[in-house]
């Protein structure tokens, strides 16, 4: 644990939906302040104008809350401070660490592609550095508005001991010196970022990989105000199954649309949390609070993770099981409410149910389509009858089952499993055959909860209903 006191932002820009990268780095730096004691600053990076929306700011802080979450300073936000960044900017020109920039956007586009031709690096080549004061007075007296520019030395390397992904060195001389205040009076990022990071103290920036490149020139930023450097981490990328960039096309990536589909966020953060970093090479399943205890950043691994919906599905069927059987059948009421499921009604029922499907169930979601045979008339997949009536025993083992049925006289799961496990010794039926063809009749499919206790919530008249009613179809359509 470090010695000093750890102080980590999660800044967002609120362009559109937080998804699984952004949510995975808010993760990592929640974990690691509450693993060392430190401090987690939310702010909104929200100087473009154009796309930030309060929309996407509001889906942020739900999804940050769903997940657990929590920061201890603000949120704030970047356009609150625009004042600053142009008298921080003003005040670096005076102290000449940086300069206004004249240059028009068809002046720089002819320069690069000059420079392109030379072969010379992509980089301004600093000329309104030495524009002389008549120069100057020239420019502004056209109606030029000039950007300001900060002067980054050409000389050596910038050299960083990245706590994920090593020792990392950049050319200075590919840097060039670079807009930190447009001619709108609008910041850059390479200049609100750190700037923002000075002013929280911030002792660690953890980010995606795809932020790197900028560290040089906000390193620059720092050396220039003469405030200490954080240290910096790195994320690796999240692919999809396909080893490319997680995109939309590769299903669900927003959190919350996993939230909809019945997902708890102790299993999302859990998932989260797996992809770029393992506690060991065999635990998988860990509540929130083992997170927190066993989280480092020196297990954060330097390689891209994969995103797997299928592995996501798994865990969360693991940590719905880890639930009690109260807070599972609350849980699952509670997102029946959320979804407006017509079983939402029936309370007491999905009460009764809810412990025959905790061992089966991945996704809350999954309710409705698994047991809803258990709260009204069954709906035949005809794919599963057609299975039933292609075989030559199902005739015998509906019968066999309906007559085993008819003598139970206290009508609970262990007395019905004896007594179809008699009618199985009887006809020398294997269980699987007898079973099979009762589970469709009473459910409809050819996978459900457990059999005898749905026989037990369904009822002697209705289960015995339902067993003959597909016995019927074998005269129809045998």
């Amino acid at each position: 644990m470090p010695s000093e006191a750890v102080r980590v932002r999660f800044p967002p820009s609120p362009t559109g939906l937080l998804h699984v990268g952004s949510a995975r780095t808010a993760l990592y730096n929640w974990l690691y302040a509450r693993h060392t004691g430190g401090v987690l600053v939310l702010r909104f990076e929200d100087t473009d104008r154009a796309r930030s929306t309060p929309e996407a700011i509001d889906q942020a802080l739900r999804v940050l809350e769903w997940l657990g979450i929590d920061w201890d300073e603000g949120p704030t936000r970047q356009t609150e401070r625009m004042d600053h960044y142009a008298a921080t900017a003003e005040r670096l020109v005076a102290d000449g660490r940086a300069y206004p920039c004249y240059c028009t956007a068809e002046e720089l586009e002819a320069e690069r592609s000059e420079r392109q031709k030379q072969g010379l690096p992509l980089t301004y080549s600093g000329r309104c550095r030495r524009l002389t004061e008549a120069e100057r007075r020239k420019f502004e007296e056209e109606g030029r508005k000039p950007a300001i520019r900060l002067i980054f030395d050409p000389a050596g390397e910038t050299v960083i001991e990245d706590v994920i992904r090593g020792v990392v060195r950049w050319d200075n001389a590919l840097q060039g010196d670079f807009i930190i205040l447009r001619s709108d009076r609008t910041p850059t990022y390479q200049f609100a970022n750190p700037l923002d990071d000075i002013a929280a103290s911030i002792t660690h920036v953890l980010r995606g990989e795809d932020l790197l490149s900028s560290t040089p020139r906000q390193l620059a930023v720092y050396r220039a105000m003469g405030a200490t450097e954080p240290r910096f981490g790195h994320l690796p990328m999240i692919l999809g199954p396909d080893k490319k960039k997680l995109s939309k096309r590769h299903g669900a990536v927003s959190v919350e649309e996993f939230r909809d589909r019945g997902y708890l966020p102790a299993a999302v953060v859990n998932y989260l949390a797996l992809i770029g970093w393992s506690f060991d090479d065999r635990t998988t399943v860990m509540t929130r609070e083992e997170l927190v205890e066993r989280f480092s950043l020196e297990r954060v691994n330097a390689s891209p993770g994969v995103f797997d919906e299928a592995k996501l599905q798994w865990l969360n069927g693991e940590h719905l099981r880890l639930l009690t059987p109260g807070r599972f059948a609350a849980e699952l009421q509670r997102y029946l409410d959320l979804e407006g499921s017509p079983l939402a009604a029936q309370a007491e029922r999905v009460a009764e149910v809810a412990p025959i499907v905790q061992e089966k169930l991945r996704e809350l979601s999954q309710f409705e389509a698994f047991a809803g045979f258990l709260f009204g008339p069954v709906e035949y997949d005809e794919e599963a009858v057609r299975r039933v009536v292609d075989d030559p025993d199902a005739p015998r083992a509906l019968e066999s089952a309906r007559a085993a049925l008819e003598g139970v006289t206290d009508w609970n799961a262990a007395s019905i499993e004896e007594a179809l496990r008699a009618a199985c010794e009887e006809t020398g039926l294997k269980p699987r055959v007898l079973f099979g063809p009762v589970r469709v009749a009473i459910s409809g499919h050819t996978v459900a909860p457990g059999l005898f206790e749905s026989l037990e919530l369904l009822g002697r008249d209705e289960s015995l209903a339902r067993i003959a009613a597909l016995g019927r179809r074998f005269v129809t359509e045998g």
